[in-house]
């Protein structure tokens, strides 16, 4: 035996608060802790889907795992096999459970013991998916104005559907018989059970993230109600209303209604249905192409037989099949109207010659120059200006004389304002000079 005394045990936090990092507590302490925690809570009323069931012949206990509906999330839950007389119970059920948590403190793991199980029914499911229909009805998912028209011939098509179902071969056959040379990016995934919902969505999303997609297809057979619940599940239903690439929803059959058909761009009742929607008819194309170019013919025949037939009627008319008499018709009344023009214009100028004699002579009759021809002269004075009056001038002036012929240079002697101008005795005037 040591002679040295061992060390005193070291003492724990009581609370989760006080430990520190030179004080924390032991694993099993904390396991302790939360175990201790949970067995206090009380039992509570839980709901979920069925993902896993084992029950074992003979055994008192059965095991299962109980998954969110909307998320990926599980609990595993042990009940009493007698528990489950009462409600039977099978994979994708949706159940609600009356159980007490349980915290496993060897390996930290949370677990529900079970009192109680419950399914619950077809008529509650419907009331929630009509409750959800609202809610999203309200919110205007399903409004006429958020719908996207179908390309009228898309290159690539998603096809979202079960693994190797009657609904894919649906689809692709009637699709590749009206146009064989349609592409499918198809992806098949869980269209039943709990792992449906997760895998659609997935599908949907990668989809319409692939560019060369032109619209998507989900399409799956017909089923129980409980079949077709992930196609009314609320993730679902948002996922695909969230996708800018069209959606063709072909679930079930024609009185099948999961809330996705609601939401989608478009429903169909059958996966055939759908393939004839995504797609023309190359034999109906061909049809309507053969029709339209026959329309076409007959039109663009009838229009040039009209004008044909327009054209003949001008042709027959006298003008134009002797378009020369026009013309010497015309010619003739041409002859005449410049004739009588000529007439008048030689009356014109005749009268204007008789006019103009009968002007000049009353010019000549008023001109000055007739007056001076009569021996009658004008006095000027060197400004031009006519003296009519002897007080105009006085004596000495030198004034200019205007005769018949030529000019006399005069200066004034002598002036007499009252004498008779009909005797110029009173008054002279010497010329000077003469032309």
């Amino acid at each position: 035996m040591s002679d040295h005394p061992s060390p005193a045990p070291r003492e724990l936090a009581a609370r989760a608060l006080d430990t520190t990092a030179e004080s924390p507590w032991p694993v099993r302490l904390l396991s302790a802790k939360i175990a201790e925690y949970v067995a206090r809570m009380a039992p509570v009323w839980v709901e979920g889907q069925v993902v896993q069931l084992n029950r074992r012949p003979g055994s008192a206990m059965c095991f299962l795992t109980l998954r969110d509906t909307d998320a990926d999330m599980s609990l595993p839950v042990k009940v009493r096999s007698r528990a489950l007389d009462d409600a039977p119970l099978r994979e994708g059920a949706h159940v609600v459970v009356h159980a007490k948590p349980d915290f496993w403190t060897k390996n930290g793991a949370l677990s529900l013991h079970a009192r109680e199980v419950r399914a619950v029914g077809i008529g509650e499911l419907l009331a929630r998916i009509e409750h959800l229909r609202r809610v999203l009805a309200a919110e205007g998912l399903f409004d006429a104005e958020r719908k996207t028209a179908l390309p009228f011939l898309p290159a690539c098509v998603g096809l979202v559907c079960g693994r190797e179902s009657k609904a894919e071969h649906d689809v692709v056959v009637n699709a590749h018989d009206r146009w064989p040379g349609l592409r499918f990016e198809i992806r098949e995934v869980a269209v039943q059970g709990p792992q449906a919902v997760a895998q659609v969505t997935a599908a949907l999303r990668e989809l319409d993230a692939d560019p060369a997609v032109e619209v998507i297809v989900v399409a799956r057979g017909g089923g129980s109600v409980e079949d077709l619940l992930p196609f009314s599940n609320e993730a679902l239903v948002r996922a695909a209303a969230a996708c800018r690439t069209p959606i063709v929803s072909a679930i079930g059959h024609e009185t099948d209604a999961p809330l996705l058909d609601l939401v989608a761009d478009h429903r169909a009742s059958t996966p055939t249905d759908a393939a004839r929607r995504i797609t023309p008819d190359v034999a109906e194309e061909r049809r309507r192409l053969t029709q339209a170019r026959q329309r076409a013919r007959a039109a663009v025949r009838g229009r040039l037989d009209g004008e044909q037939a327009a054209l003949d009627a001008l042709r027959s008319r006298p003008v134009l099949a002797r378009p020369e008499t026009i013309v010497s018709g015309r010619a003739e009344e041409v002859d005449r109207a410049v004739a009588a023009a000529r007439r008048a214009l030689d009356r014109r100028l005749e009268r204007a010659a008789g006019e103009l004699t009968g002007e000049r002579g009353r010019l000549r009759a008023l001109s000055p120059a007739a007056t001076l021809a009569r021996g009658y002269s004008v006095l000027r004075t060197p400004d031009g200006h006519v003296v009519r009056s002897a007080t105009e001038v006085d004596e000495g002036d030198q004034l200019e004389t205007l005769l018949h012929t030529g000019t006399l240079a005069v200066e004034v002697v002598a002036t007499d304002p009252h004498g008779d101008p009909a005797h110029r005795s009173s008054g002279s005037a010497r010329p000077v000079l003469g032309d």
